[in-house]
């Protein structure tokens, strides 16, 4: 298959252009994010400009007064790149480039480097790559005008990847053939997460998927959940106090000390403006949380915008169809926040999982969620019958054995499933 080369670009200085519609509530942080993102490129930013409108200029999406602004502040500063928080179109990328003289990025464009970079796995490298094409396609002119501005090197700026000197090589008629290949590729792909599913609902085996906002702290559950019942350290899988550290879906099976047993998995972490293009690459590894029994939804509630973030998690997972499924929230960072933990009401629990405070709490919330189903009783088993005395402890809690004269006693908590499965050994 054809690979899109990636273009290392000198790029050290930006300057970050955000428009306020309407006085938006979250506007703040919304900058502060794109800063937290720009430098997760190890981009320096020299600069903030904001505008307050009613609505972006078709043209510039600033208002064109505010265009000498940008550029006397870019000039002063000596930067060498401006980023605007939104997705551009086509016909804006070329008239603030025109403009401006120098290259432009868009939030949609930063984040899809950062995912270019991020991604680990095939899997994960295909979908961004798609999103990546997706986005090009339709800006392959003002690409094309952009190219001559760029800078070489191999500083640590923005990998310009899908959309720097590729556009010279790709033609819009052996994007579309790409991107036919990948969206054929991923397919298989998709088909075989699929035998995966239907096998963990032959077995049985509830799933809980944990799923929140980027740097909410859901890799760090996932390792302490599996610390706190003693799995081996090689199935914690990495994290780290960064944005958008892992995007592979990661999938552990749980054994609980009584045998119960689920599957944890952890999905990508969510963000503001995310573009659809990635939610649509990304569509069949967010659907392992719509095939759960239950959901982590963790927030870092020491955020004082954790509320939006909460909404914005919950609007992308509706956008991929995972909607009415029991929900635990679990407030991470709690001491942070300085906030009593670890306290449980209802289905919130506060929690700090880098402390590992909070954790038994969170077990016992979801064993009281997806194991509801199991019964207590006694069955006797003939003797002649050991190996459903070998199935039930190696599935069920069992918590006596006495050998009687009919058969082996077993006092037990077992799936309702195996319970009828048996009932002719269930006795009084």
């Amino acid at each position: 298959m054809d690979r899109i080369k990636e273009v290392d670009v000198l790029i050290e200085k930006a300057i970050l252009v955000g428009v306020n519609l309407r006085n938006d509530a979250h506007f703040e942080y919304s900058m502060e994010e794109l800063r937290n993102l720009t430098e997760a490129l190890n981009v320096e930013v020299v600069g903030v400009v904001t505008q307050n409108l009613e609505r972006v200029t078709p043209s510039h999406y600033v208002g064109t007064g505010k265009i000498e602004e940008i550029k006397n502040f870019y000039e002063e500063a000596q930067a060498n790149l401006v980023i605007f928080n939104d997705e551009l179109s086509p016909s804006q990328i070329r008239n603030l480039e025109r403009d401006l003289a120098t290259k432009v990025i868009d939030r949609t464009m930063l984040i899809l480097d950062i995912f270019g970079r991020r991604a680990k796995t095939r899997e994960a490298q295909m979908q961004v790559e798609l999103a990546q094409l997706q986005y090009m396609l339709p800006r392959l002119v003002g690409l094309h005008a952009s190219l001559s501005r760029q800078g070489g090197g191999t500083g640590g700026g923005f990998k310009n990847r899908g959309a720097g000197e590729t556009k010279l090589e790709l033609d819009r008629r052996k994007i579309e053939d790409q991107i036919a290949k990948i969206k054929k590729d991923l397919e298989q792909v998709k088909d075989q997460r699929e035998t995966q599913r239907k096998q963990r609902r032959k077995n049985a085996l509830p799933v809980v998927s944990i799923v929140g906002y980027t740097n909410a702290g859901k890799s760090t559950i996932m390792n302490q959940l599996l610390a706190e019942i003693g799995q081996e350290e090689h199935k914690q899988v990495f994290e780290k106090d960064m944005l958008f550290a892992t995007l592979e879906t990661s999938v552990r099976q749980i054994e609980l000390p009584d045998k119960k047993t689920f599957l944890l998995t952890d999905t990508v972490g969510f963000v503001s403006k995310l573009p659809h293009h990635l939610v649509k690459a990304f569509r069949s590894t967010l659907e392992e949380a719509r095939d759960a029994d239950l959901l982590l939804h963790v927030v870092d509630v020491s955020n004082s915008e954790h509320g939006f973030m909460m909404d914005v998690t919950n609007e992308t997972l509706k956008a991929v169809g995972v909607e009415g499924i029991p929900t635990i929230y679990v407030y991470n960072k709690a001491d942070l926040a300085q906030v009593p933990y670890p306290v449980v009401s209802g289905d919130n629990i506060w929690v700090s999982a880098k402390q590992g405070v909070g954790l038994e709490e969170l077990i016992q919330l979801v064993r009281q969620h997806i194991f509801s189903d199991y019964v207590t009783c006694e069955m006797l088993i003939p003797y002649d019958q050991g190996n459903i005395v070998s199935y039930l402890n190696e599935h069920a809690s069992v918590s006596n054995t006495a050998y009687e004269e009919g058969g082996t006693l077993l006092s037990l908590e077992v799936k309702e499933a195996d319970y009828a499965k048996y009932q002719q050994y269930v006795v009084n």
